[in-house]
Order: C-alpha cells, then structure tokens, then sequence
C-alpha cells in the first residue's frame, strides 16, 4: 500500500505534487518537499532513480527528508573510494536527505550537493555558537575532529540524486562524528528550514535564468 509522506508547506509555494496528467497546475513548484514522518533506515536503496514516486507517488523534482538510522552494505555504496577502502558506513541515527532531478547532469548534480551542504552549514550556524568545517561535500566540527554528515551525488539514465546525511545520534560510529543532538538542534524543524531554502535557491536559479540578455 502506498505510504503518505507529510507534505510540506513552504511558504509562498504549496510544495504539492504535479496532477495526474503531468502538467503543472498553477501555484504547483518545479520541486516537491515532503517530510516522512516514519522513521526509515538508510540502506541505499533510497538513492535510486524513482524511490520517492514509487514508494511515496511523489512525482517529479524533489527533495524528502526523513529520519532514520544508517547502514549501507558494501555492495550499495556508490563512492568506489569508500569502496577500495572497505569503509563502513553507519549511524545509529540520522537526518537523510534525498533530492532528486529529473536530468542527468552529473556536474550539476555535485554543484546541487555543494549548494546542499552550504545550506546545511549555514542553518546549523544559526543555530549554535560556533563554526563548521567544510571540506567538500563533508561537514566537521569546528577543529575537524568530528565528522557531522555523509554525502554522495549520482546519475542514472533517468535522473541525478544526491542524499546527504546528518548525525543525530553517534554512538557506535566507525569514526569519531558529532550529531544534531550534540548542538541541540531539533531535527524535524531543522529539516523543513533546509527544504525551504534549498527550495528557494532553486527557484531563483530559475528566474535569474529568466531575466537576462544573452551575451551576443
């Protein structure tokens, strides 16, 4: 039976899924958010193409967010350097997100996963006392000693989908890490604040798309 996610209101935009016929009815966004409220363990599996649509009826771009622990098999990795390693990736508990573009645009979908993790960091600064680290698409504590999330981007024929990962909890970690919970930061709230502005940053890439001469 199809599961109801929590759609999520974002502000001037409904944040609702396309209609039946495909078209976008009006006030409908190029990108749906949903927040679910079951707790899912990360496994992998979210990362392919059409998980939201078929286990959700989320159709079209998207970004869902869910809570849940995380533990990923050597075979559904997708980073070959973490596989070469043999690393394990695990956490007791997490924040996942999964956004999903229907292109298949790899170099954009890592840029998309930059702009993520810039949000992300952000957020979480105004949130606490102190600084991040970034080193790519990874965020750290302020000294680097601890890791916060996970990170990866891809591409199938069909879409790129990037899912980002944030410690809530911590214990039993392969590597030393930091969690929500360390900065006292509630999850879910949490959650739609990075939905509605990674929502917000997508669109004005669409209007300044719209709004300029070319260069001839």
């Amino acid at each position: 039976m199809e599961r109801k996610p929590e759609i999520v209101d974002c502000g001037r935009q409904t944040c609702l899924p396309r209609c039946p016929s495909g078209r976008r009815q009006a006030n409908r966004p190029a990108i749906v958010s949903a927040f679910l409220p079951e707790r899912i363990k990360y496994d992998g599996s979210q990362i392919k193409s059409l998980w939201a649509y078929k286990d959700f009826g989320i159709l079209g771009d998207s970004i869902i967010s869910f809570i849940g622990p995380c533990d990923i098999p050597q075979d559904a990795i997708l980073d070959v350097e973490d596989v070469r390693a043999k690393n394990r990736i695990f956490s007791p508990l997490m924040l996942h997100f999964i956004i999903e573009h229907f292109e298949t645009d790899l170099d954009k979908a890592i840029l998309r996963q930059l702009l993520l993790t810039t949000i992300i960091k952000d957020i979480i600064e105004e949130n606490i006392s102190r600084r991040l680290k970034r080193v790519g698409d990874d965020l750290y504590s302020e000294n680097r000693r601890a890791k916060l999330s996970i990170s990866i981007a891809s591409a199938s024929p069909v879409s790129t989908k990037i899912h980002f990962g944030i410690n809530i909890k911590t214990k039993g970690t392969p590597v030393k890490t930091i969690g929500l919970e360390n900065y006292r930061i509630n999850p879910k709230q949490f959650a739609l604040k990075v939905m509605q502005r990674y929502i917000a940053e997508m669109e004005s890439v669409r209007q300044a798309r719209q709004k300029v001469y070319p260069c001839t």
